[in-house]
């Protein structure tokens, strides 16, 4: 009998423990304007009761919090530190978290932390600058190192005879051949989700561009886009002014964007393609008729040339004397379509 007991014990005391947490959780709820007596208060209950509960009642006072519009800073960025199963729903929706307590957990978590946070309905400008330094700081994958390359006999191999040459030679063309068929079934069968090798979306990349096209955002997506392809804003404004929303298409099926997301960027930012004439919208329709090999040309097309004619970085020396400007230049005019305002990418046609 008392080693029953001794058993039940425990999930008793853990019981009890996620009452108390619930009971000082809903306590909180009810103060409208706390005070610092108050807050400072909660801040050293909520902690040591928080760790001693079981993982169900971590959830639901998490849950609970994300609905207080105040809270101890000191709270926020514990609970922001949990793990993504726990800390979801108050890194999504609570109001009581501030930029640089955002700007923390971000910088110290991994990416599913950073997708939480970039779903907020609102962020500030210092928030959005930090997500995309934080993309930019992520460490590019190394390069494999060269194989080396087995080292030449010094002397002569000897002759084999002729029948063995022969018996050779068939085997390397057998061997030829074999390789030509898995060429020709691995082009027919190809896999376009595989992107060795090719520029691709990060994570937080993706998020961004669609949490600034849900809230039509050009200026930000913009940002994020030149962010994407490592080019100058120049280019992904210009890709954003066609308003055939065909440039912008080839650029998201380049990247590696999710087709529904890619959809869904496009419906937002050009209100004329989400459309339905045949079951789907006109978004779907241009989508679905891009072939990916084109698009990487194109694109990679677009980016040698705004590297050509943006280069923000040029060394003074390349510059010319300032005796040889003595002579005017002779420039050659290109007519060019005159550039819209970014504005009209977000307004219905």
């Amino acid at each position: 009998m008392r080693d029953r007991f001794r058993d039940l014990e425990g999930p008793m005391a853990i019981r009890k423990k996620d009452v108390v947490l619930m009971a000082t959780v809903s306590s909180f709820e009810n103060l409208s304007h706390p005070t610092r007596s108050e807050l400072r208060q909660f801040a050293e209950l909520f902690m040591p009761l928080f760790q001693a509960s079981s993982e169900e009642a971590r959830r639901q006072a998490v849950a609970a919090l994300s609905q207080c519009e105040n809270m101890p800073a000191a709270v926020a960025l514990f609970i922001g530190n949990q793990p993504i199963e726990v800390a979801a729903p108050f890194l999504t929706s609570s109001k009581a978290i501030d930029d640089d307590t955002l700007i923390t957990i971000a910088r110290t978590h991994g990416a599913a932390h950073v997708k939480a946070i970039v779903s907020r309905d609102a962020l500030s400008p210092d928030v959005i600058d930090a997500l995309v330094a934080l993309r930019q700081a992520e460490p590019r994958p190394s390069a494999a190192a060269p194989v080396e390359q087995p080292a030449m006999p010094l002397s002569p191999m000897p002759a084999a005879p002729e029948a063995d040459q022969e018996e050779v030679q068939r085997l390397a063309n057998e061997e030829a051949l074999r390789e030509r068929i898995r060429s020709l079934a691995g082009h027919l069968g190809r896999n376009d989700q595989d992107r060795l090798g090719l520029r691709s979306l990060s994570d937080i990349q993706e998020a961004l561009l669609v949490r600034f096209a849900r809230s039509r955002e050009a200026k930000h997506f913009a940002t994020a886009l030149a962010d994407a392809l490592s080019a100058s804003r120049w280019l992904a404004e210009r890709i954003m002014l066609d308003l055939s929303g065909q440039q912008l298409a080839t650029t998201l099926t380049s990247l590696g964007m999710g087709f529904l997301d890619s959809v869904f960027v496009l419906e937002k930012l050009y209100p004329h393609l989400a459309e339905v004439p045949h079951n789907v919208s006109r978004a779907f329709l241009v989508l679905d008729a891009l072939d990916p090999e084109e698009c990487h040309a194109r694109v990679e097309t677009w980016r040698r040339a705004d590297r050509y004619t943006y280069n923000p970085e040029a060394p003074a020396a390349a510059q010319p004397a300032p005796a040889a400007q003595a002579q005017p230049p002779a420039y050659r005019f290109i007519r060019q379509a005159p550039v819209r305002d970014l504005k009209s990418v977000s307004r219905a046609r």
